[in-house]
């Protein structure tokens, strides 16, 4: 089985792509070191000035200097290795954002958290590498289409999240039923994904790598997904716990501390079902109790603070910061199976340790 993979021109030589989380989990040390140790670090382009002195009084040029910032010291950490921005559909700001990021040189833009239909126009004549997250063959289909008939344009990865993932997801509360989390397993999803891919392909001349996530916390979970016919691997709850990562360490040990029975489906400001850790504050936001009063960061086009069932910009820059009484903190279904803090290292050793056995 390989134990590298490819997008374009950029090599990697670990099939592993670290997860964009936001706010501030993924950011500079945590997506360098992925980098540094053979995988593709990702940083989350969500509200990244949030740590800025200027943050409060001009959030725009806050989140655009930590995007510079973050890029420049991300490129030292992995020794000049590929780094990428995840970019959610949904941000007010995601035009901006990714005209942005381009500008600041990264190496790759995955977009999700709805349909980035106008990516490739965003990108013209650009050196960075576009991929979609989808959640579905149908939605695969649909962007392929869509953008060969605009555009004459082929995504340069596809990334596919399934049902177990952390955050926000594209599936409906009606496919997050145990019942139907059996059926749509990875795995499972995997086949008919690459089936919408291979007509493109032959289109372009080139491979089309597909990186498949959602609820990934083993080496035998690696290995399952990549002989189902994925390139590569996406993982997100398991970086949360290492040294490297950006967020506090109050949110790292409650990755590690959470049971299983403390992993749910919320409802996301966001107009997405979302999986996070059960906490006080999500109590309270059943509760009614947490709406917002105003709209201090406008960081989803979809929310209305008047409407909206509290403000996630808020409650995810305090869980970010350990502040779990005014926040919280979203993870993947399996999260309850990480049991310590590690270092990104040995996590990308241990992840690949089982793709170097004989088949």
């Amino acid at each position: 089985m390989k134990t590298q993979f490819n997008i374009g021109n950029l090599e990697f030589s670990k099939p592993i792509v670290q997860g964009g989380m936001g706010i501030g989990i993924s950011l500079s040390r945590l997506a360098g070191n992925v980098s540094k140790f053979g995988g593709l670090g990702v940083l989350s382009a969500v509200e990244m000035g949030s740590d800025y002195p200027n943050y409060q009084k001009n959030p725009r040029e806050a989140n655009r200097q930590a995007m510079e910032d973050h890029f420049k010291r991300a490129k030292e950490i992995s020794g000049n290795r590929p780094i990428g921005l995840n970019i959610m559909v949904a941000l007010t700001q995601y035009e901006q954002l990714v005209k942005d990021a381009v500008q600041t040189g990264y190496d790759i833009i995955f977009a999700g958290a709805g349909l980035p239909l106008t990516l490739p126009e965003l990108t013209r004549n650009s050196l960075t590498k576009i991929a979609p997250i989808i959640s579905s063959k149908r939605v695969a289909k649909l962007i392929l289409k869509h953008w060969w008939r605009h555009y004459e344009v082929a995504p340069d990865a596809i990334v596919l999240e399934g049902p177990l993932a952390g955050g926000h997801l594209g599936f409906k509360n009606e496919d997050l039923t145990p019942e139907r989390l059996a059926e749509q397993t990875l795995p499972s999803l995997i086949s008919g994904v690459l089936e919408e891919i291979k007509p493109y392909e032959d289109l372009v001349g080139r491979h089309i790598p597909l990186i498949a996530g959602g609820g990934i916390t083993t080496a035998a979970n690696v290995r399952e997904t990549l002989a189902a016919g994925a390139d590569a691997v996406q993982i997100g709850s398991r970086f949360v716990a290492t040294e490297e990562c950006d967020a506090s360490q109050a949110f790292k040990e409650a990755i590690v501390n959470a049971q299983k029975t403390d992993i749910e489906i919320i409802v996301s400001p966001a107009g997405l079902p979302g999986r996070a850790i059960h906490n006080r504050f999500l109590e309270e936001v059943k509760a009614g109790l947490r709406h917002p009063k105003n709209c201090p960061i406008n960081c989803i086009k979809s929310c209305d603070y008047k409407t909206a069932p509290y403000c996630i910009g808020l409650a995810l820059i305090a869980g970010k910061e350990g502040d779990l009484e005014n926040g919280y903190v979203f993870s993947g279904a399996n999260a309850y199976k990480i049991d310590e803090i590690t270092t990104v290292e040995t996590l990308m050793n241990e992840l690949t340790k089982e793709l170097y056995l004989s088949t």
